[in-house]
C-alpha cells in the first residue's frame, strides 16, 4: 500500500487468525497494532497533534511536550517531528535504552526524572513536565489520560476489524490508559451491542478496585491514577495478571503463534486464549495486541518465574483483592445498583458516579431538581427525578430504576440528604445509619445533646425556637457568641456576634428563614454557642468494621470574622505527634457519642490551651475538596471507600504515600458581577501546582465570602513539605486575578 508520508502509513494494521485449541466454529484473531511505524499509540499522537494543530491549540513549530516511557513516547516523536515541532519527552530512568535510542535518533529531546515522589515515578514526571511546559512558552501537552482524542483515535481501528472480519463477538484488550479498549469497543458497539468487552489489567493496578503496588514491573497497562479516558460502562469482565504470568504469557506468544510482542500483548494472548476455549461455535474473537517486543528483549524475554504459573483464572468477586491471575464479570446490563440520594454541588458528588461504575456498579442518582448539578451532563449519566423529600416516591423511584437488579447499597455526598439516605437504607435492607444517628449528626441541636451527655468538650450552648427567648439564651451563654441555624451546611447564615445586639438581631433572621437551599422546611431553631478561641482543624475520619479510622487530620483556615467560610487547607495539619492523638481521641468520642458506627466522617474542633473543643460533626466526607488533598497526599482515595463501604466492599485506609497537599479557594474582593478569573494558564505552571479549577461563570453576582455558595473556584497543590505546597499556592494565588464589575 502506498503513502506519500510516514504519518499517513499509521493504521491499517493486519489482522490475524491464530492457531489455537479452540472447539469447532471459534474464530480467534490479533489484531496487530505492533505494526504500526513504532506501535499502537502512533494511532493517538497523529489524532491529538492533527486535532491541536487544525483547531490553533497547537502552533506550526511550536513544543510538544509529554510524560511517557513508552509507546506513546514513541509516537509523539513521530508524529511531531515529522510535522516539525520540536518534542520534549519525560521520562524515568526505567525508560528501555531501544526507546531511548529511537526517542533520540528522531530528535527528541529526553529529560530523565532522577528520583521519583513519594507518589512514585509518574507523579516526578509530571513535576518535571510543569516545568518545562513553564520554560517553554507556547507549548502544547497532549495529556493522554483525559484527551477525548485519545479514544477517538480508535475508531479507525473499529472500523478496520469491520471491514477485515464483518462481525466481532468478543474484544480483548487491555487498559491502561483507557483509550484503545474504550475507544475501540464503544465504535464497535454501535454495530454489535451484544459484543461482550473484556479488560486486562495487572496485579497491583488502581484502575478496577484494587490497590496501588507501585513495585509491579508490568508497563503499558495498569495504572496508579484513573484516567478520564476509561468509560467503565462498556466493559464487562475484567482479568488481571500478575507480573510473572504476564511475562510467562510474553514468551508463551512468541513461542506458540511467533509474535515477537510486549507484555500488554501477552496478557491480552493468555485471556484471549482462555476465552475463545470455552467459547460456543460461531463466536469470533480478537484481541489487540499493542507493542512489539524488541524493548522487552532484556527484561520479559529474560524473566523467570518466582513461582507457579496459572492455569486458569480464579473468578472473584468485584472487589476482591487478588494476587495472580483472576478475573470478575461486571456485565452491562445486569450490574448491581448503587443509589445517590442528591449530591453536593462541588463535584465530589459528581465523581462518585464515576467511581461506582468503575467499582462494578450501576450508579441511580435519585434528585428532584437535576438542573441544579451543572456537571452532570458532562458525566455522561443522568438522574432519576422524583421527590426525595417523599420515602416512598424514593423507594418506588428505586424499585424502577432497579428494574430486578440488586440494590447493593446507597449512599450520598450530600449534607441535606443524611436521614433520607439512612431510612432509605432501613428500608432496603443495605447498610447503613441508624435514623437516629443521622439526625445526631445533621442537626445541630442533638448533636450538642448527645456531646453533653457523653461528656464530650464542646462549647456552651443553647437552642432557641422562639424570638421571645433569644436574649435569655445569649445572656446565658455570654458575648461573644457564635449563632447559627441548627440545620445549615456550607457556613450559611453562621455568623460571630459581638454583642447582644448583633446577636439577637441575626437569630430573628434566621428563625424568620422556613426553607433551606434545598427547599426543605427548616428546624425553625437556632443554636446560640460560646465562642472558642483557637486554630481550627478537621478530622477525618471513617469507621468500618466497628472502628473509627482517624485517616488524617486537616488545617483549616477561614475568612475573617464575623463570618467563618474556610478559604484554604493543609493536610496533614503538621501538628505535633500529642496533639494529633488528642484531636483524633476526641473525635472518636464525638462518634460514639451519637452513635456513629459507618462509613466517612469530617469533625470540626478548635485547639484551645486546655485541648480539642468539637465543634460540630458531619456524617459525610469532608467537602472543600478536602477528600481530593487526602488522596494526593497519602493515597487514600476516600470517596472511593465511601463507595465501597456503601456497597459492604472492603474498605483501604492505610496510606502508602507521605506527602503534604493544599487548598485555597478563589474569592471575589468586593460586591457585584464577575467579569472573569486571569491568569488560570499562568497559574497552572506554577510547579508543585497539580489544580486549578474556577466555577464561576462571567455576569455572576458575586460577594465577598459570607458562605460556601460564594467561592469560585480553587487551586491545589502538593508537595513534600509544607513549606512547598504553601509557596506553590502563594505564588499561583498571585497569578490569579477575579475581575468584578459593580452592580
Amino acid at each position: 500500500m502506498r503513502h506519500d508520508t510516514l504519518v499517513d502509513a499509521i493504521g491499517n494494521t493486519p489482522v490475524v487468525r491464530l492457531r489455537a485449541d479452540v472447539p469447532e466454529g471459534v474464530e480467534v484473531y490479533a489484531k496487530l497494532e505492533l505494526q504500526n511505524p513504532y506501535a499502537m499509540k502512533d494511532r493517538v499522537a497523529r489524532r491529538m497533534i492533527l486535532e491541536a494543530r487544525r483547531t490553533g491549540v497547537l502552533a506550526e513549530g511550536a513544543p510538544v511536550v509529554e510524560s511517557s516511557s513508552g509507546t506513546m513516547a514513541l509516537g509523539i516523536a513521530l508524529v511531531g517531528t515529522y510535522l516539525g515541532h520540536p518534542v520534549h519527552i519525560v521520562s524515568d530512568p526505567r525508560i528501555d535504552a531501544v526507546t531511548l535510542a529511537k526517542l533520540t535518533a528522531m530528535g527528541c529531546t529526553v529529560h530523565i526524572v532522577e528520583a521519583m515522589t513519594a507518589q512514585g515515578w509518574q507523579s516526578a514526571r509530571l513535576e518535571r513536565l510543569a516545568e518545562l511546559m513553564q520554560d517553554l512558552p507556547g507549548a502544547y501537552w497532549p495529556r493522554q489520560y483525559s484527551n477525548p482524542d485519545n479514544p477517538a483515535a480508535y475508531r479507525g481501528l473499529a472500523d478496520e476489524l469491520v471491514d477485515d472480519l464483518g462481525t466481532v463477538d468478543v474484544l480483548v484488550g487491555s487498559v491502561g490508559s483507557g483509550g484503545s479498549l474504550c475507544g475501540t469497543s464503544a465504535a464497535l458497539l454501535e454495530r454489535f451491542p451484544d459484543l461482550k468487552v473484556v479488560g486486562v489489567d495487572c496485579v497491583g493496578s488502581v484502575l478496577f478496585g484494587q490497590p496501588d503496588i507501585a513495585t509491579r514491573k508490568q508497563s503499558g497497562l495498569g495504572n496508579s491514577l484513573f484516567p478520564d479516558n476509561i468509560d467503565y460502562r462498556l466493559i464487562d469482565e475484567v482479568h488481571w495478571l500478575s507480573d510473572d504470568e504476564a511475562f510467562h504469557a510474553t514468551q508463551s506468544l512468541a513461542r506458540e503463534q511467533k509474535i515477537f510482542a510486549g507484555n500488554t500483548s501477552g496478557s491480552v494472548y493468555r485471556v484471549l486464549s482462555h476465552l475463545a476455549a470455552r467459547a460456543t461455535p460461531g463466536t469470533r474473537l480478537v484481541g489487540i495486541m499493542p507493542d512489539r517486543g524488541d524493548r522487552y528483549a532484556d527484561t520479559v524475554y529474560r524473566h523467570e518465574p518466582s513461582g507457579p504459573i496459572a492455569r486458569e483464572p480464579a473468578r472473584v468477586p468485584f472487589g476482591t483483592t487478588v494476587t495472580n491471575w483472576s478475573y470478575a464479570s461486571i456485565p452491562r446490563t445486569d450490574r448491581p445498583v448503587l443509589v445517590f440520594v442528591e449530591s453536593n454541588t462541588t463535584g465530589t458528588g459528581m465523581l462518585a458516579l464515576r467511581t461506582a461504575t468503575r467499582l462494578g456498579f450501576a450508579p441511580v442518582l435519585l434528585a428532584r431538581d437535576p438542573g441544579r448539578y451543572a456537571e452532570l451532563e458532562a458525566t455522561g449519566y443522568s438522574a432519576v427525578v422524583c421527590d426525595t423529600e417523599d420515602d416512598t416516591a424514593v423507594l418506588a423511584a428505586v424499585g424502577e430504576a432497579a428494574a430486578g437488579r440488586t440494590v447493593a447499597g446507597t449512599t450520598t455526598t450530600s449534607d441535606f440528604y443524611l436521614e433520607h439516605t439512612a431510612r432509605l437504607a432501613g428500608a432496603l435492607g443495605v447498610p447503613g445509619h441508624a435514623p437516629q444517628t443521622a439526625a445526631a449528626c445533621r442537626n445541630k441541636a442533638l448533636t450538642r445533646a448527645a456531646l453533653r451527655d457523653a461528656g464530650v468538650p464542646q462549647p456552651a450552648y443553647a437552642v432557641v425556637a422562639d424570638t421571645a427567648d433569644i436574649p435569655a439564651a445569649v445572656a446565658l451563654v455570654g458575648t461573644p457568641c457564635v449563632v447559627k441555624p441548627v440545620d445549615g451546611s456550607g457556613s450559611q447564615d453562621v455568623r460571630w456576634c459581638p454583642d447582644e445586639a448583633t446577636a439577637v438581631a441575626h437569630a430573628a433572621r434566621i428563625l424568620a428563614v422556613t426553607e433551606n437551599v434545598r427547599g426543605q422546611r427548616s428546624a425553625g431553631q437556632v443554636l446560640v454557642e460560646e465562642f472558642v478561641d483557637g486554630p481550627e482543624y478537621s478530622v477525618e475520619m471513617f469507621c468500618t468494621g466497628g472502628e473509627a479510622v482517624c485517616v488524617g487530620v486537616t488545617r483549616r483556615t477561614t475568612t475573617p470574622l464575623p463570618h467563618f467560610v474556610e478559604t484554604g487547607h493543609l493536610f496533614p495539619a503538621g501538628l505535633p505527634t500529642a496533639h494529633q492523638a488528642e484531636v483524633a481521641e476526641a473525635a472518636r468520642q464525638a462518634l460514639k457519642a451519637v452513635g456513629f458506627e459507618y462509613g466517612p466522617a469530617h469533625i470540626e474542633v478548635r485547639l484551645t490551651a486546655v485541648g480539642p473543643v468539637v465543634i460540630e460533626i458531619n456524617g459525610r466526607l469532608a467537602g472543600g475538596m478536602i477528600p481530593e488533598l487526602v488522596r494526593a497526599a497519602t493515597g487514600v482515595d476516600l470517596l472511593e471507600q465511601q463507595v465501597r463501604g456503601a456497597a459492604g466492599l472492603p474498605v483501604y485506609l492505610e496510606a502508602h504515600r507521605s506527602r503534604h497537599a493544599g487548598l485555597r479557594f478563589l474569592t471575589a474582593r468586593d460586591t457585584g458581577r464577575l467579569v472573569a478569573i486571569e491568569g488560570t494558564a499562568a497559574a497552572e505552571r506554577v510547579p508543585g501546582v497539580v489544580a486549578v479549577v474556577t466555577t464561576g461563570t462571567p455576569g455572576r453576582a458575586v460577594r465577598p465570602p459570607r458562605d460556601a455558595y460564594d467561592r469560585l473556584g480553587h487551586v491545589i497543590a502538593v508537595g513534600d513539605t509544607p513549606q512547598e505546597v504553601e509557596t506553590a499556592l502563594d505564588t499561583a494565588t498571585a497569578l490569579l486575578r477575579v475581575e468584578t464589575t459593580a452592580g
